[in-house]
């Protein structure tokens, strides 16, 4: 959208303000380098653990499965129910804080390593190289003609994208459905239709935002990069770029005094710019569209080799030490700060809260429900009845049998059966009866107890409270 102004006798000239960047297609330059080894290796990283996992197996089951028929989260030898939501409001609050800690020591390290976009933005970038070839090659075949050459090239590009895309779609569904019984229905196309809406929902995103938007979606759609502001300060660890050292850039000639000219250290080659994944000039600061991946610095360093100068014109260092000349240990001193010991505090609480009670966790949970179609009736020898429905979950992975029992009045007694057969990983429910005499208690509601625990482990064992009601 544009607003303009018309010019007339006397007044000012036009002026057209556009409110939209005109997007240009960014073209990054292949970077080698510590930064993108280690880039590359935290790509490897999690793409085997996120492709890898559906497929481990852990006690004859997949070894780490949201399984939403079930209503049940297998991670290992952990199972969780609908019941244990706490778990993961504390992993959510260990990652908010663990964001905090992170981005307030090292800024945007996150989204230039291991940000999904940026892995598979990654991954479809070095398959476009392979296919299409490198930065000049690039540009040279989208802006000429329509080709059987150039028709080749992209839709040998596309197709593998599709494919990888399809494959990550369908590894994310099989963390919701068990790999096994995923693959079956593939084969005999017998998917269900929220498996094909997630299969295609997700592929597509993979496929638009990997493969075409890129940048785009770390420029203007990812919040991250709007507070990380907020998160970051002087003491924080940024890419930057010397000024001081670098200005004014400009290029120079060999044997030139580059200081008798006026000249710094930075010679204006531009290949900061091109090597940028999301098209910024490091040279102007730091900038919210920077996500600290370090390709300015790899490909910054090797020219100022070749120029004889000296490494780290564009650093992962932090604005104050830029400024006023820190050593390495007043670097560290500034970024062990008040700030990052009160984050690290709050973070290994939680931490040590959620892992205490994992680990004091009762694998037994029994939710006890009045069954309200008969509130209370009197039995043919005089005592009271109440009925109650008993969901016995056993969150072990071995089957276990339970011995029932009910406390709290005089005289009180389950009728039938008090021992419960529950299969591994098993929600099982069961009617019991609960008698008492009709004078052991106060007419109306009475509070009473009951427990279930494992016949081989008395330390597992639930203890549910209950109201028995006494006809008035």
């Amino acid at each position: 959208m544009e607003s303009k102004e018309k010019s007339t006798p006397g007044a000012a000239v036009e002026t057209a303000v556009s409110f939209y960047e005109k997007h240009k297609k960014v073209y990054i330059r292949d970077v080698k380098g510590w930064w993108n080894t280690w880039r590359w290796a935290l790509v490897w990283f999690t793409q085997i653990l996120f492709y890898g996992l559906p497929w481990v197996e852990w006690n004859g089951r997949q070894a780490v499965l949201f399984h939403l028929v079930e209503r049940k989260f297998y991670f290992f030898g952990l199972i969780l129910w609908p019941q244990d939501v706490f778990y993961l409001a504390l992993l959510l609050i260990i990652s908010a804080y663990g964001l905090f800690l992170f981005t307030a020591v090292a800024g945007r390290l996150f989204c230039g390593y291991a940000c999904p976009q940026t892995v598979y933005t990654e991954i479809f970038m070095w398959i476009e190289n392979r296919i299409e070839g490198d930065r000049l090659a690039r540009m040279k075949l989208d802006k000429g003609p329509l080709t059987a050459r150039k028709f080749r090239l992209k839709a040998s590009k596309h197709a593998i994208w599709l494919l990888l895309s399809l494959w990550t779609g369908f590894t994310l569904v099989a963390y919701f459905t068990p790999v096994s019984e995923l693959m079956m229905s593939v084969r005999h196309g017998a998917l269900g239709g929220w498996e094909i809406f997630w299969i295609f929902f997700y592929s597509g995103f993979c496929y638009m935002q990997a493969g075409f938007l890129r940048e785009q979606v770390c420029k203007y759609m990812c919040p991250y990069a709007r507070f990380q502001g907020v998160m970051c300060d002087p003491d924080t660890l940024v890419i930057t770029y010397d000024p001081e050292r670098g200005e004014p850039r400009g290029i120079r000639r060999k044997n030139v005094d580059a200081k008798a000219a006026g000249l710094g250290d930075c010679i204006d080659c531009g290949l900061c710019v091109v090597a940028c994944p999301t098209g910024i000039d490091i040279r102007k600061g730091n900038q919210y569209e920077c996500i600290g991946c370090g390709a300015c610095i790899d490909i910054c360093d090797p020219v100022m080799d070749k120029v004889g100068l000296p490494r780290g014109l564009i650093r992962y260092t932090t604005e104050n030490a830029l400024a006023r000349h820190f050593s390495a240990k007043e670097i560290v001193r500034h970024v062990l700060r008040p700030r990052i010991a009160v984050y690290t505090s709050i973070l290994l609480v939680i931490i040590a809260a959620a892992a205490w009670s994992l680990a004091t966790r009762v694998p037994l949970k029994v939710d006890v429900i009045r069954d309200r179609s008969t509130l209370a009736r009197e039995a043919d020898d005089g005592q009271i009845e109440n009925v109650y429905n008993l969901k016995i979950m056993n969150t072990t992975e071995t089957p276990k049998r339970y011995v029932l029992s009910v406390d709290g009045l005089p005289g009180i007694e389950l009728a039938g059966d008090h021992l419960v057969d529950v299969d591994s990983a098993e929600n099982h429910e069961v009617t019991v009866v609960v008698r008492v005499p009709p004078e052991s208690g106060q007419r109306g509601a009475n509070i009473i107890h009951f427990e279930v625990k494992a016949e081989d482990d008395a330390a597992i064992a639930v203890r549910e409270k209950a109201t028995f009601l006494l006809p008035l």
